[in-house]
C-alpha cells in the first residue's frame, strides 16, 4: 500500500488541528475513522508521527518530519489545481472585530482587485456565511480548544495558532498600575458581555473565572467596540483581543496567566480564490495583525517572542 493524497490532507490537518477530534470535523469524517487512517499510515511509515494525549496531538520527530514533507507536497498540488479557480467579481471578505481592520482593508486593496469588507463579532456568524458562499473568504477568531465546523469546500490556514485574551479597565483604577492582571481580582467588577457571546467567549469567560473562585457579574450587553465609554467612565472591565490600543480613560492589561486564549484562522471558499490570491491574503492578514500587535506597547514583547514560529508557518 502507498501512501495517497487523503492521506497527506489527514496528516496536515492533524498537524493544524492539534487534535483529532478538531481535524474529523475539519475533513468531514468520524473520529474514529480518522484515527483508523492514521494507524494505517504510521504502519506504512513504519513509526508513530503523533503523541496523543488529553491536551491534544503534537507530533513526534517523525511526525513533524512527516508534515514538512507533506505540506510542501499539497502547496504544490494545490497550487496546480486552483489556479484555475475564481470567477472574477467583488470579493465579499469577513473579518471579526480587529484593530487592524483599515490597514487590513488596505493590504486586501493591494492583494485583490475588487474587495468589500464585513466586520462582524460573530465568528460562528462569519463561518455561517462562509458555509453559504455569502463571503468568499474571512479572518475569524476562535477558542483555542474551538472548532469552526467549516464544510469541505472551505479551505483554511491558521494565521496564529494562539493569543492571549486581554483585559480593558478603567485608567484610573488602581489594578491598571501592573504590568498584568489577576483575573481573581476581577472579582467585584460589572463586565460588559464579551462580543460573540454563541461562539463560546461568554462561556469560556465564565468556566475561568469560576476557576479563580467567582461569578462575573455581566451588567451590560453593547456592541463590539462601544462598551470603551463606560469602561472609561468607570463602570466596568471588558475582554478585548490583545491588540487592543484602549483609548481615553481605558487601560488594556495581560490577564495573568492567560487564563483564556483564542486563535485566528484565515478560511476562504476553494472556488472563489486561487490557491497563489489565498497565499497572498494570509500574508497580508498576518502582516497587518504583526503591525498592529508591534505598535501595542502592552502586547509587543509577547508578540516578539513567538515571531520566529510565525516565519516558520510562513514558509510552509
Amino acid at each position: 500500500m502507498e501512501l495517497e493524497i487523503r492521506h497527506l490532507r489527514a496528516i496536515c490537518a492533524i498537524g493544524d488541528a492539534g487534535s483529532l477530534s478538531r481535524a474529523a470535523t475539519q475533513l468531514g469524517i468520524s473520529q474514529p475513522s480518522l484515527t483508523t487512517l492514521l494507524q494505517r499510515v504510521e504502519r506504512m511509515v513504519g513509526g508513530t508521527l503523533f503523541d496523543r494525549g488529553r491536551s491534544g496531538a503534537a507530533p513526534t520527530p517523525l511526525g513533524a518530519q512527516m508534515l514538512q514533507r507533506a505540506r510542501l507536497l499539497l502547496v504544490e498540488l494545490e497550487a496546480f489545481g486552483s489556479d484555475t479557480a475564481g470567477r472574477g467579481g467583488t470579493v465579499r471578505f469577513g473579518s471579526v472585530h480587529m484593530e487592524c481592520v483599515a490597514s487590513l482593508y488596505s493590504r486586501l486593496e493591494e492583494a485583490l482587485d475588487d474587495v468589500t469588507l464585513v466586520v462582524d463579532p460573530s465568528s460562528t456568524g462569519l463561518s455561517l456565511a462562509l458555509a453559504n458562499g455569502h463571503l468568499d473568504a474571512a479572518v475569524i477568531a476562535v477558542d483555542e480548544e474551538g472548532d469552526l465546523g467549516l464544510p469541505r469546500g472551505v479551505a483554511q490556514r491558521v494565521v496564529v495558532p494562539w493569543v492571549p485574551v486581554y483585559i480593558a479597565i478603567p485608567a484610573g483604577h488602581p489594578l491598571a498600575s501592573r504590568r498584568e492582571v489577576d483575573l481573581a481580582d476581577l472579582a467585584g467588577e460589572a463586565w460588559v458581555g464579551p462580543p460573540g457571546a454563541e461562539d463560546g467567549s461568554l462561556t469560556a469567560l465564565r468556566a475561568a473565572c469560576r476557576a479563580v473562585g467567582f461569578v462575573p457579574r455581566i451588567r451590560f450587553e453593547v456592541p463590539s467596540g462601544a462598551g470603551r465609554q463606560l469602561i472609561a467612565a468607570g463602570k466596568a472591565v471588558q475582554l478585548v483581543e490583545p491588540t487592543s490600543q484602549g483609548g481615553p480613560g481605558v487601560a488594556v492589561r495581560p490577564l495573568a496567566g492567560a487564563p483564556m486564549r483564542m486563535r485566528l484562522v484565515f478560511a476562504w471558499r476553494r472556488e472563489r480564490l486561487t490557491w497563489s490570491q489565498a497565499s497572498r491574503v494570509f500574508a497580508e492578514v498576518l502582516g497587518a495583525y504583526s503591525d498592529q500587535a508591534l505598535t501595542s506597547p502592552v502586547m509587543r514583547e509577547w508578540w516578539q517572542s513567538v515571531q520566529p514560529s510565525l516565519r516558520a508557518q510562513l514558509s510552509n
